[in-house]
């Protein structure tokens, strides 16, 4: 395809799932002039007013899946839980799908990522894959596995969800009889990611190191640091692996590596996304290009940007606190728009629940710390309840 096909033409980019995600890359393709559809179950969807065309589908739904790419040039995701089968199908029939079949269905079950792990030699924590939750009971009942250890379902798992730290025996029994996986539960001094960009004729680019903050009771990512405070030794191991990952995974866009750094100093992988991800949402006020822009461009097969860090920042994130599902109220915002280097990003839902990601807000600063110091503010005074 010659270079000026994309903007302002015929086109046709397909975008399946219609979340927050898939909003942040339309704004990018809006810049370009390019033609989007996007297929969500949700008819309120982030995305439903921004594409050109909205679909309400299924995305998990073989016949949904095929209808919705049929008649698009290249089609992407901006989450895992969709028909592998159906983008094989469109794939045979000379669609462009990026991520590919193949490396969605190796990213989908977190059994076989661990398998896909161990077969390449690159670092990962110890584990044992389980058909059933009978089947893990069995092993630590028996001291085969030793605890404190890490249950995580084998698929369907996503922010913090499907993810269970086991300390005692009782902590299995009230875990879903699905096939799993126990890991085990390695000393981490520090939670960082890497998001390495590709596009079809192999270009790459990673972005810089970023650093994970965790709210232990949901396991959400609380805050993203960029650049992460860590060893130039660290840094260039944990880009090494996150390159070595996205070769051998032939993955074309996105792919999001996020690592454990151990109290050893080893980097090991937790877990991959081949898509846009939380830990790159501060890339849009801090880098030169966002990882949005880059996820378009890979999967364009343009020529990629550069990844430079123009001024440090903090991402927070924006959860709902109320346990009861209501229209959504953000406590406190308008204090907090005034600080120097803030940028919101509010996502477009209007029912807010318990833990459901609901906008982030970005502080950037030449001092990360007092970024930092600002965002810890945010963090306090911004309160995500309903009504």
């Amino acid at each position: 395809m010659s270079q000026n096909q994309f903007f302002s033409s015929n086109f046709k980019l397909g975008i399946l799932g219609g979340g927050q995600l898939g909003k942040m890359l339309l704004y990018e393709s809006l810049r370009y002039d390019i033609y989007t559809k996007v297929m969500d179950l949700n008819k309120n969807a982030p995305c439903q007013n921004i594409c050109n065309e909205f679909i309400i589908g299924d995305l998990t739904n073989y016949d949904d899946v095929i209808q919705f790419g049929e008649k698009l040039d290249v089609i992407t995701i901006e989450i895992e839980n969709v028909n592998t089968d159906a983008l094989e199908y469109l794939e045979n029939k000379g669609k462009k799908v990026f991520p590919s079949s193949k490396t969605l269905r190796i990213i989908q079950n977190k059994s076989l990522q661990k398998d896909f792990y161990a077969e390449n030699n690159l670092p990962s924590s110890n584990y044992k894959n389980y058909s059933s939750l009978k089947e893990a009971v069995y092993d630590v009942k028996n001291n085969i596995i030793s605890l404190p250890a890490v249950w995580k379902s084998a698929k369907f798992g996503y922010d913090g969800k499907g993810v269970k730290i086991l300390k005692t025996l009782d902590d299995l029994f009230n875990l879903p009889n699905v096939a799993c996986l126990i890991e085990e539960k390695v000393e981490i001094n520090k939670e960082i990611s890497v998001i390495v960009a590709r596009n079809q004729n192999r270009q790459q680019a990673c972005f810089p190191v970023a650093e994970m903050e965790f709210n232990p009771d949901s396991n959400l990512v609380e805050y993203i640091l960029c650049p992460a405070d860590i060893s130039n030794e660290i840094q260039k191991k944990a880009i090494e692996i996150a390159i070595e990952t996205a070769q051998k995974m032939n993955c074309i866009g996105l792919l999001a590596v996020e690592l454990f750094v151990t109290e050893k100093n080893e980097v090991l992988i937790n877990e991959v996304a081949p898509r846009p991800h939380n830990s790159g949402h501060h890339t849009i006020e801090c880098c030169v290009t966002s990882q949005f822009d880059q996820h378009l461009r890979c999967i364009l097969n343009l020529p990629l940007g550069s990844t430079d860090i123009k001024t440090p920042g903090v991402m927070i994130n924006l959860v709902g606190q109320n346990l009861k599902e209501g229209d959504v109220i953000y406590q406190n915002i308008n204090e907090v728009l005034d600080f120097p280097g803030l940028t919101p990003h509010i996502y477009g839902k209007n029912k807010s629940r318990l833990n459901r990601k609901m906008g982030h807000i970005t502080i950037v600063n030449k001092d990360l710390n007092k970024a930092i110091v600002l965002g810890k503010k945010v963090k306090k005074l911004v309160k995500v309840t309903a009504k």
